[in-house]
């Protein structure tokens, strides 16, 4: 069965419906084993098109994928679809099986038995911060939130070297999404998959990826960077344009308050965890209509402050 994390190669991928313009343009960029890459840009920018085109739910035009150095053109389809780990937005969990059987749904074409399949999403479900009473119930009884945990549960099943996954948290209201983007990079320190991500939210695509990938309309690259460096450095003004006038206050979120030199006063005011982005404290400071802000630990004591033109400098 699958294991480790895959590196994934897009090498001038093509994708043309007839005689019409390209889905997805000689689309070439490296995905590291073990990093998230966001795929993010406009409608008809190619997103999910690029993201089918790895498993082969469509079919390239021209140009090549590799997964680990291998042609995904060179391997059986179905192999290749077993060892990659899929979600999508609405899940597709099959509504007439339980937690555990849909989980269960890749090892079983592995010919893995019923004992293993057993104690593996008991394993998952905890993994996904869901106990183990879970295991019979079935999808209609589930929050949506819910529902993604099982369907990213089911996806990691086979232990998958490389995971797709295409808005799997746009449907989902902003207080659960956050906490399911949370609870996602959570598991990504703990299983490090290749991961690549669609999504339309540019602030999603910058807590999440490793690597960003811009694309523009028609499905060609405008810029595949950190983060850091498309709000520090947009390749043009399209992608300027794209992450937002306020791509300097988008910056402040990919940092926290444990990365900062802390002054040692304490004493009153608003308070935060070290963890905080600088992005939420500036925002807690606004409200409370306070200069300075004292830095907790895990434990909620105090470990010193920062100041409004800490954060901003």
């Amino acid at each position: 069965m699958p294991g480790d994390a895959a590196e994934l190669v897009f090498d001038e991928a093509t994708k043309r419906y007839g005689d019409g313009p390209p889905a997805v343009d000689r689309l070439s960029l490296t995905v590291p084993a073990g990093e998230i890459c966001v795929l993010v840009g406009p409608s008809g920018g190619g997103k999910t098109t690029a993201l089918k085109l790895v498993n082969r739910l469509i079919p390239l035009t021209s140009g090549d994928i590799r997964i680990d150095g291998r042609s995904i053109q060179e391997q059986n389809v179905t192999e290749l679809r077993r060892g990659i780990g899929y979600v999508i937005q609405n899940v597709g969990l099959f509504p007439h099986q339980t937690v555990e059987a849909n989980i269960g749904t890749v090892p079983r074409l592995y010919g893995r038995d019923r004992r293993w399949i057993h104690t593996r999403a008991l394993e998952l479900l905890e993994l996904v911060g869901l106990d183990a009473s879970y295991a019979k119930r079935y999808p209609s009884s589930l929050s949506g939130g819910e529902r993604q945990r099982v369907g990213l549960a089911r996806a990691l099943a086979a232990d998958p070297p490389l995971m797709l996954m295409d808005e799997p948290f746009g449907a989902i209201d902003p207080i659960v999404r956050a906490r399911l983007q949370d609870e996602f990079l959570r598991l990504q320190q703990e299983v490090r998959k290749t991961v690549v991500f669609v999504t339309h939210d540019v602030d999603e695509a910058i807590k999440l990826g490793d690597r960003i990938a811009i694309l523009r309309q028609g499905g060609r690259l405008a810029q595949y960077d950190t983060p850091e460096t498309i709000l520090g450095e947009p390749a043009d003004e399209f992608v300027a344009e794209f992450v937002g006038a306020d791509r300097a206050l988008k910056a402040l979120a990919l940092r926290t308050l444990a990365d900062l030199r802390l002054d040692d006063t304490t004493g009153e005011g608003p308070r935060a965890p070290s963890e905080t982005t600088l992005r939420d404290a500036l925002a807690l400071l606004i409200a409370e209509h306070a200069d300075r802000l004292v830095v907790t630990d895990g434990d909620g004591a105090p470990v010193g402050s920062v100041t409004r033109d800490d954060l901003l400098a």
